[in-house]
This record gives C-alpha cells, sequence and structure tokens, in this order.
C-alpha cells in the first residue's frame, strides 16, 4: 500500500535526481532568492512564529524551548545572512580528488556526489528548516523534514515559502517537503524509508536520538547533544578567562555549544573562582559548586548551590553552570572523559604542553584552546551553516556543512580495459 510517507519518498527521490543535474549558478540564485523572500515575507513568518510561542508558553514549555523556537527580525535577517554566505561558499559536489593514472594506463580518480535524501527530524528550533534547506538545496539533496509540534505554524509558513522559491527558480518544489502533522507514527515510518532515504538526522534531545538509533533502518547521524567544559589551568591569562567562560556561558545559554562545566585549577582557584561567580551571576547565572569548589565560592542558597549527583552529566540549556576544582590537567581530563558528550570542549592555558595533550586526548567533535565553546558552530567555522553537529566518528564530526553532506564515487576511465586473467 502506498502511504502518504512513500509518496513523498517517491518525490523526494525524484527530486534528488534532478538537483544532482544542477548547476552551481542555479543553485546560488536560488539561495540568494530564498534570502530575499524570507525578508520580504518577515511578517507573515513572524506572525506564524508568534502563534507558536504563545501556543508553547501555554503548553508549559521551558524557557530554553521557548528561546530555540523564538524568531524575531534580527534572527530571521540571521538566518538570510547564512543563506548568503552558503551561496558564495564552493560547490562541493562535482569536486575531483586523488586523481592518479595506474601502471597499466586506468585514469582514475574520486568525485564528490550529493547524499541524495536526507530525512531531518527536530524538535523546536524553526532555523533548522532554512539550514537544512540551505545545505541540502547547495549540496543536491532533497530533504523531508520533521519538526516538532511546537513549531508547526513556523515550519508551515517557512517550508512555503522555499517551495515558492524552488518552483521560481527552475527546480523541483518536492526537493524540500515536510511532514505537517505531529502523528508519531509518521515519525516512525520515516525512519523505515531506506528505499528512499539515505540518511537520518535528528536534532533535539537525547530521547529522540535514541528513538532514531533503535528504530531506524536507515543510518543515523546523532550529535547536537552538549554537556561541555572548559578547564582553567594554572598558567590562564585569568582576565581573559573570566571573559570565554562567560560568553560560553551567557551568550546562549539554550544552544548545544554552551558551557555547562568550568574545570579550575586548585593553585588558581581562591583567586578565580570569586571572579566568575561574581561576574557571570549579574548576568544571571546560578552555580553548582561540586565539594572541591565549595571553599572558595561558599554555597550560599541563592546564586551557589552544592551541586547534585547528576549535575555534571545535565545539560543545562539554562544560566546554570558547573564549578569543580582539579589538581591537574589529568585530572580535568578523567573528568571530561567521565561526563562529556564528545561535543565542545576547551581548555585555557598558556601551557603549549597542556595544550598539545588536550588536543589529543580530549575526543571530541570539537577541541578549543583559549577561545569560547560557541565557537563550534557551522557558520563561526566558515561552513556557512549546518544541519547538525555529529558527535560521531562516521561519516562526519563535528559541523555538518556542504562537505559533510556529500559522499563520493570512484570514477575509471579507460581505453579498452579489460581485466587480466
Amino acid at each position: 500500500m502506498t502511504t502518504l510517507l512513500t509518496e513523498m519518498g517517491q518525490r523526494a527521490r525524484a527530486a534528488a535526481r534532478q538537483l544532482a543535474r544542477a548547476k552551481t549558478e542555479q543553485k546560488d540564485k536560488t539561495l540568494l532568492a530564498l534570502a530575499d523572500a524570507l525578508l520580504a515575507e518577515q511578517d507573515m513568518i513572524l506572525a506564524a512564529n508568534a502563534q507558536d510561542v504563545e501556543t508553547g508558553q501555554a503548553a508549559g514549555l521551558t524557557p530554553a524551548l521557548i528561546d530555540r523556537l523564538t524568531l524575531n527580525p534580527k534572527r530571521l535577517s540571521g538566518i538570510a545572512s547564512d543563506l548568503r554566505s552558503v551561496a558564495a561558499l564552493p560547490d562541493p559536489v562535482g569536486e575531483t580528488y586523488d586523481a592518479t593514472t595506474l601502471p597499466n594506463g586506468l585514469k582514475i580518480h574520486r568525485q564528490r556526489v550529493p547524499l541524495g535524501v536526507l530525512g531531518v527530524i527536530y524538535e523546536s528550533r524553526p532555523n533548522v528548516t532554512i539550514d537544512v534547506a540551505g545545505l541540502a538545496l547547495k549540496t543536491g539533496n532533497a530533504s523531508i523534514l520533521r519538526g516538532g509540534k511546537e513549531t508547526i505554524r513556523s515550519n508551515q509558513s517557512l517550508v512555503g515559502v522555499v517551495r515558492r522559491v524552488l518552483a521560481g527558480c527552475g527546480l523541483p518544489a518536492d526537493a524540500v517537503q515536510f511532514i505537517e502533522s505531529p502523528d508519531r507514527t509518521l515519525m516512525a515510518e520515516l525512519l523505515t524509508l531506506d528505499e528512499y532515504v539515505d540518511m537520518i538526522i535528528p536534532r533535539g534531545g537525547a530521547a529522540l536520538h535514541k528513538f532514531c538509533r533503535e528504530h531506524s533502518r536507515i543510518p543515523v547521524m546523532t550529535g547536537g547533544i552538549g554537556i561541555c567544559h572548559l578547564f582553567v589551568d594554572e598558567t590562564a591569562d585569568l582576565s581573559a578567562a573570566v571573559s570565554i567562560i562567560q560568553n560560553s556561558k551567557v551568550q546562549r545559554p539554550s544552544v548545544c555549544n554552551a558551557l555547562d562545566t568550568a574545570l579550575v585549577h586548585r593553585s588558581i582557584a581562591a583567586q578565580f573562582l570569586p571572579r566568575v561567580v561574581e561576574r557571570l551571576a549579574a548576568d544571571g547565572v546560578t552555580f553548582r559548586a561540586d565539594a572541591s569548589a565549595q571553599p572558595f565560592v561558599p554555597v550560599d542558597g541563592q546564586r551557589v548551590l552544592p551541586a547534585g549527583p547528576n549535575d555534571f552529566d545535565t545539560e543545562w540549556l539554562s544560566l546554570v553552570l558547573g564549578l569543580k576544582v582539579v589538581n591537574s590537567v589529568d585530572e580535568a581530563m578523567d573528568h571530561i572523559a567521565a561526563h562529556s558528550t564528545s561535543h565542545s570542549d576547551g581548555i585555557l592555558t598558556r601551557n603549549q604542553a597542556h595544550a598539545d595533550r588536550f588536543i589529543s586526548e580530549v575526543d571530541s567533535s570539537a577541541v578549543l584552546v583559549n577561545a569560547s565553546t560557541r565557537f563550534n558552530d557551522g557558520g563561526q567555522l566558515g561552513l556557512g551553516a549546518e544541519v547538525a553537529v555529529s558527535t560521531q566518528r562516521l561519516h562526519a564530526r563535528g559541523p555538518m556543512g556542504l562537505r559533510e553532506l556529500t559522499t563520493y564515487k570512484w570514477v575509471v576511465i579507460g581505453e579498452g580495459h579489460v581485466r587480466p586473467a
């Protein structure tokens, strides 16, 4: 029996074949047209988003989820700017590499090609709709999107703009499709469309990732769940370290690369930890202090609370920061190995040997030295945008931009060659 999802898969596969033939100039023209259309239709998009926000608040969504859900003129302008950045980037499709000529005269190389059809399941963040549409278009991939019920109006509005722009620029509107029903059985069915969908990319909480891994017949690219750390060693520039920790925690606390735990070397804890608490408390941050940190920042029941048994395994997504004092870089790395989700972890140091060890031994998708964890982001790393931050080792790691949405084929060119017996 042909179902709604099967029909969407069939249309997506057909659209992907058309996109694979599209020239870079046409794809870039479409991206620029989409950026313009988002701003031209801003009032309609923001009105739909305001309804979603109102519904979400009435349903009791957390402040972190409301923040992720919310669009405003500044954020919409940033989304449009990201599309223009993607249009300006080199097109990886068709790129050839590892070219060689074998002793028998065969010429071989590898050539980048689209993955095909992406199934993207996400929660609370309507910007993902445009990030995925833009990156998929540039790389010749079709996409089937399934957003959360809390963003249904926003996503309907955004996908409508995308599909109108695609058709107006001579590309198949079915290159971007949206599952409008919040029925979870449709999400489960999407995970079984291995005949049409080539990769599943979930963006949401741990429960969503677990569900996709356990029920998908399609390769699943997981990531986007951060328990992020910064270790301040005994040689760090303390003024710079306070600013880096503040930026990592406060600049946008509801995202996956926001800081969750600060680890501080014991020899500087007395002078450093009170400065951190004083600076970040002014921004509304509260702290969960391990027993090792409490002698330096005593529990006061308001700003500083004792760390609970699960606090160092919590992705806060809010203005909460864990504090722990350690005796060495080894102890810091042991803590990170035990509690990190391999997303974004960094060291603040002026000791090159410590930096080198941290880079070599901390197994995260991004390892940062003297920089905010907020830089583990596709736009910040020059990718234009991202569909997700992968914490896996295959097939991509870190922000998934253009190249990460391609695979390759071997191309073998002969002149009547036959394989000898």
